[in-house]
This record gives C-alpha cells, sequence and structure tokens, in this order.
C-alpha cells in the first residue's frame, strides 16, 4: 500500500514573524567503530571536529511547522530514520511528513547500514537515532523563547566551482574510472557549482541559522585516518564560531562528483567558509507567507542482473587498476553481495520522496540515494520554483541511482551490489516524480 501525507498551507500573515529554533547534538563514536564508506572494513584513530546531528525547526505562528535535520554520517536507511521521525512526532507534535533528514555523506564517521565488506555499528545507530529525536526536541523547545526565536529568512544562490569535479571519467579503454588517477579522456557528466545558501537572522541581523549545499563527495581529512564530518562538516564548525549561530550543510547530488581537482582537505574548508561567507553577504531577504512539505512513498524495483556479466564488470577493472593485494578482497565484497541479493531480483521496494517550500520561490526536494549530479540538474531545471536546493540521501539510502547513460557507461556506481541495486531508470521515474510533486507544492 502507498501513502501520501500532504501538508500546503498558505499562510497569509505578514513577513518576518518566523520563528526559528536550532539545536545539534553531538554524536559520540570511538575508535572500536568500522568506518563506512571503504569497499573493506577499517577503523579510525582519534577524531577532528564533531560528528553531529543539527536540526533546524521552522515555524510560521499560528501554522506550519517544518523541520530540517543534518547528520554527519555516510547514509541511513529509513529503518533508522522512520522510527526517530515516529518518536519527534509523539514528543513534539510536528508531524513525520514535515521533517527532512539529511546525511552529509562523510566517509569518516561509523557505519550505519550494511554495504560492501562491513555491517551496521548497532551502538552508533543507537546513539544517531537519538541524537536526530534529542536535537530536533531541543530546536522546537527554543520556538517559544519569544524573541530570542524570531528572525526573517534569508537566501542567496552562490557557487563554488573548485572543490570537486565530475569524477567518473572515460578511460581510454573504455571503462569508467574509480579507483586511481588514470590520464583519462573525458568526464561523463557534470559538475553542479551550486551553492545555496540558507539563512535565518534575528531583528538585529544575527544569525541564528544557516544552512548550506553543495553537491561533491563528502570524502577527506585533515589528520589523516581520523573520524571526521570532513570538509563540509568541518567548514559549518568553523563557520559558527566566526559568523555565529548554528550552521548545517545538506549533501547535494553528488553521486557522481568528488573533490578530484587537488584541492586539499584543509584547503577546501577555507573555500567553502570562503564562499558561504561571500553568499551571506549577498542574500537578500525572502517573505516567508507559508511554509510547506509534501512526503510520499515511492515505488521502485531490485534489478534483475546476470551473474556472469556482473562479476565480469569487476574482475576486469580491479584486476587492472586494484593494488595487488586488494584485487582478491575486492572481487569477494562484490560476490558476497550478489550472493545476497540474488534471490531479491525483481522484487518490490519502496521508500521516500519529499518536497518541502519556504516561501513562494524557495524549495527543498529530499531524494533517498547517491544520486547522480545530472538527474539533480535535471529536476532543478524543471523546478517551477525559483531556486530548488536538491539534498539527497533524505530519509533512506537505497544506494546509487546513476542515469540510463551512465548503465550504458558502466563503472563502480553501476555494479549490482548493495551500494547500486535499483532497477535501471529508477533516477528518471524519481526526477519525473519530484517534478510533479513541485508542481503540486506550488499550487
Amino acid at each position: 500500500m502507498i501513502w501520501t501525507w500532504v501538508l500546503a498551507i498558505p499562510l497569509l500573515s505578514q513577513a518576518g514573524d518566523l520563528k526559528v529554533g536550532a539545536a545539534v547534538v553531538n554524536l559520540v563514536a570511538d575508535d572500536s567503530m568500522v568506518i563506512a564508506g571503504s569497499i573493506l572494513p577499517k577503523k579510525a584513530k582519534g577524531q577532528e571536529g564533531e560528528l553531529r546531528a543539527i536540526a533546524v525547526v521552522i515555524e510560521k505562528p499560528g501554522g506550519a511547522k517544518v523541520g530540517i535535520v543534518a547528520c554527519d554520517v555516510l547514509f541511513l536507511p529509513r529503518t533508522l530514520v522512520d522510527p526517530a521521525l515516529a518518536e519527534i512526532e509523539k514528543t513534539t507534535g510536528i508531524p513525520a511528513d514535515q521533517i527532512l533528514v539529511n546525511c552529509t555523506h562523510t566517509h569518516h564517521a561509523p557505519c550505519t547500514g550494511t554495504v560492501h565488506g562491513y555491517e551496521n555499528d548497532e551502538v552508533f545507530e543507537v546513539r544517531v537515532r537519538q541524537g536526530i529525536v534529542k536535537a530536533v526536541q531541543e530546536a522546537n523547545a527554543k520556538l517559544d523563547k519569544n524573541d530570542a526565536a524570531n528572525a526573517d529568512f534569508f537566501f542567496q544562490l552562490g557557487e563554488e566551482n573548485t572543490v570537486g569535479a565530475n569524477s567518473r571519467i572515460l578511460l581510454k579503454d573504455g571503462k569508467i574510472r574509480w579507483i586511481g588517477r588514470e590520464e583519462g579522456l573525458r568526464p561523463t557528466g557534470p559538475f553542479d557549482p551550486q551553492l545555496p545558501v540558507l539563512a535565518f537572522r534575528k531583528a538585529d541581523k544575527s544569525l541564528l541559522a544557516t544552512i548550506y549545499n553543495h553537491s561533491t563527495h563528502t570524502i577527506g581529512t585533515v589528520k589523516g585516518r581520523v573520524r571526521s564530518p570532513s570538509f563540509y562538516g568541518l567548514a559549518a564548525q568553523e563557520l559558527e564560531s566566526e559568523i555565529g549561530g548554528m550552521v548545517a550543510f545538506l549533501e547535494g547530488a553528488s553521486g557522481s562528483t568528488h573533490n578530484i581537482t587537488g584541492v586539499s582537505t584543509a584547503d577546501a574548508v577555507i573555500r567553502m567558509k570562503d564562499a558561504v561567507k561571500l553568499a551571506l553577504k549577498q542574500a537578500e531577504r525572502h517573505p516567508v507567507t507559508r511554509l510547506a512539505s509534501i512526503k510520499r512513498s515511492f515505488p521502485f524495483k531490485v534489478r534483475v542482473f546476470d551473474e556472469a556479466v556482473e562479476d565480469e564488470k569487476v574482475v576486469s577493472y580491479v584486476t587492472k587498476y586494484a593494488r595487488a593485494e586488494s584485487v582478491a578482497p575486492y572481487i569477494k565484497v562484490f560476490r558476497d553481495m550478489r550472493k545476497l541479493l540474488e534471490p531479491q531480483q525483481g522484487q518490490n521496494r519502496e521508500t521516500w520522496l519529499q518536497v518541502m517550500a519556504i516561501g513562494d520561490d524557495v524549495a527543498l526536494v529530499g531524494v533517498p540515494a547517491e544520486y547522480f549530479t545530472g538527474l539533480g540538474v535535471d529536476i532543478k531545471k524543471r523546478s517551477p520554483f525559483k531556486y530548488t536546493v536538491v539534498a539527497e540521501l533524505a530519509n533512506d539510502w537505497i544506494g546509487y541511482l546513476p542515469d540510463r547513460e551512465a548503465h550504458k557507461l558502466g563503472g563502480y556506481q553501476t555494479w549490482m551490489g548493495l551500494h547500486s541495486y535499483a532497477e535501471v531508470g529508477t533516477g528518471e521515474k524519481i526526477a519525473d516524480e519530484i517534478v510533479e510533486m513541485l508542481k503540486e507544492l506550488k499550487k
């Protein structure tokens, strides 16, 4: 059964009367926990910055209320998110369909789901679920602090085009680059440099909360093999001490983009901070006459595959390009994942799609996957809103979602496994459904 929740309440009050609450909860981790983000299990020693759950709750007094949550983890399956939202609804009264939970996709936090050669860390999962709930509860409680919560909404579509690039490079042998730095012929898709910045300022113009969005894989630490929110999260935490308020990052459609431009993690932090600061200087106040959210169940299927064909894709690539000591372990990991998925071929699955409006010209989109950048750009182009912010890995995780052309070209993101199992064309279907939801939201 497919359920649809809709909240679209026009609120015809004067602008400038938003109430905004923001709260952060640190997600405690330790060196015993397996770090997610690689093919084989690994552990970190020590930590830089904090791994956090940050919540921003926005309310039109007497009307709608929405919440945006950012978590410094690789991904979160709905089996973890749904119970957290149910508890939030029970304790705060904010309906689950009015909250968007995004993952920053840091590759330097403990594992919150089974993928590749390791499994979820149950202790850390509990801490993340509790952190999401507590962050929203605390942010929501701040709405009652009268003048302390009053805020105006500012927005600017900034840009940062040096931290990241399309990383699916076509190699001379026709394969798509995944590991290594082999010289390639050309990138096979776009890079999205857009940097939307949403800011909530008090009457004295001080910042209560800032949310920024960019579309590059969140990989890289400053200190080496440590736990880290990576450059996006480190930038957010440093910005808090420099500009005030709480700062959250929403991961954009970055399934096909990485920081391969030679920019170090430390430099990426500086560049992201500078770009956000510039956008804040240029940001203009946007009256918020309404808040609206639509969250909808979306059906898709596990794709059918040919074991021999899939095995050859992995074996031929890693044998040529992986380090000698990694070839056999990598091949085994992908074989084990396909063995697990073999009886699930053709099965029906359901996930969440979400769209949210802040005023009449800014929309947030939540997709539950590592979404290819071209698909995210397509949504932005077709959106009826002047500004559309795409947040991948929202409310669920169903692996990579490449576009059809990417599936034809092949490469790691298209190999069958727990990291990529949806039926070919699912990415485009989601884009079409999201655009229809945005049209509905606009009305």
